[in-house]
């Protein structure tokens, strides 16, 4: 069913509340909150990288809040195991006598708040894979289904740091956005110090229901994704991998098709937020790098050069034509 641009600017209204109110609990990321809600709104998982202390624990509990979400935090940890996060059989005595009975874990949420994920096993990150893909657990043979909607927003520090470990691959790939946060300049540092105080959390009010969450997200599947701006995602994607393009020469590894269909969630999430019923080429490129900064693998010798793959982003972003089919007027603006 066809959308009408009055229901977009309803939706595009609501969220707009959203956001105001996000920026209420985190000063001076406005970017970084409009990332965070355009992943939501496309039904995405989002990473979210930065030095402790940066806001980004308390960002994902103001979205819970004001979303009115189920959500459970998971502090990871070298010695917590998969059965910590995904729950496990416990012996109960019942009607029928003493047997196993599941005990959900806290994955069983619709907001699950991964904190440090790479401070925990690399076996403990994969017990999130069919999690996040599936949306479903799997213990001792049996599967059970989670919560709908079913969100991870998981924080990371750099890599870099004492008792962190790479994520896979593979989990990587199975986030809609990575997102970094950046420290705060002087003034938003004024601002943090006049207004917020150590170990009291930030007054945040409802914005949406659940409900109301779910309809603006099955309204994003309805945004009209033009046969012309399909083309150039395919051929920026294609573009990630070797002999496709000229910066392909510095990556190992390419974007996989997820990542193509990622893209074309995210444009549409952009476009409702804009209020348009339509994608554009401008929203394919606004959100390029979130998608797939982190679902390219650099070759040594770029990364000893110093480029990163948000660099090969920007560059193959400049070399890819936006418009290779005929595209029709009345999407020329768009």
């Amino acid at each position: 069913m066809a959308l009408e641009e009055s229901e977009i600017a309803e939706y595009a209204a609501k969220v707009k509340q959203l956001t105001d109110a996000l920026n209420q609990v985190l000063f001076g990321q406005e970017d970084l909150v409009n990332q965070v809600v355009t992943g939501l709104l496309a039904r995405g998982h989002i990473l979210l990288e930065g030095l402790p202390g940066l806001g980004k624990t308390e960002l994902v509990k103001g979205l819970s809040k004001c979303l009115d979400l189920d959500n459970k935090r998971i502090q990871f940890t070298p010695d917590l195991l998969p059965g910590d996060i995904t729950g496990n059989p416990v012996l109960q005595e019942t009607e029928k006598g003493r047997e196993f009975v599941f005990q959900k874990g806290p994955l069983f949420a619709n907001l699950v708040l991964a904190d440090e994920i790479n401070r925990a096993s690399p076996k403990t990150q994969s017990a999130l894979l069919e999690a996040m893909q599936e949306r479903r657990v799997t213990v001792l043979g049996t599967t059970h289904e989670l919560p709908n909607p079913f969100f991870v927003i998981a924080t990371q520090n750099p890599i870099e740091q004492e008792g962190t470990y790479p994520l896979p691959e593979a989990q990587l790939d199975r986030f809609l956005f990575k997102l970094e946060v950046y420290r705060n300049p002087v003034e938003t540092l004024e601002k943090i110090v006049l207004n917020r105080e150590i170990g009291v959390e930030p007054t945040v009010e409802k914005v949406m229901t659940g409900e109301e969450l779910a309809t603006i997200t099955e309204a994003v599947r309805e945004i009209y994704l033009p046969d012309v701006v399909a083309n150039y995602i395919a051929r920026i994607v294609d573009g990630t991998h070797r002999g496709q393009s000229k910066c392909a020469d510095a990556i190992k590894f390419g974007a996989s098709p997820r990542a193509a269909l990622g893209l074309a969630s995210a444009a549409k999430a952009k476009a409702l937020i804009e209020g348009r019923i339509n994608t554009s080429f401008e929203d394919v490129a606004a959100v390029a790098a979130p998608v797939l900064q982190h679902r390219i693998i650099l070759e040594y010798e770029a990364r000893i050069e110093g480029r990163t793959s948000r660099d090969v982003v920007d560059e193959l972003l400049q070399e890819i034509p936006r418009q290779e089919l005929d595209l029709p007027s009345t999407l020329k603006d768009s």
